[in-house]
């Protein structure tokens, strides 16, 4: 049974909707470009961690 993680089924939505890598999400929002593949492996993260993420999705501008 593959148990879901909320916070990366909201990054990987907002991957898609804005055409976004995981390496340039992860360094963009962490400044780890193995962020997100270490997530889909299982990686726990701290509420802070969350919030992080979760500002940077929120606050996020393409660039022009």
């Amino acid at each position: 049974m593959e148990v879901v993680n909320p916070l990366l089924a909201e990054i990987e939505a907002f991957m898609e909707t804005h055409n976004m890598g995981a390496a340039r999400f992860g360094i963009a929002a962490m400044g780890d470009k193995h962020f997100i593949r270490d997530l889909r492996n299982g990686r726990r993260t701290w509420p802070e961690t969350e919030s992080k993420v979760r500002l940077f999705m929120a606050t996020y501008r393409a660039a022009a």
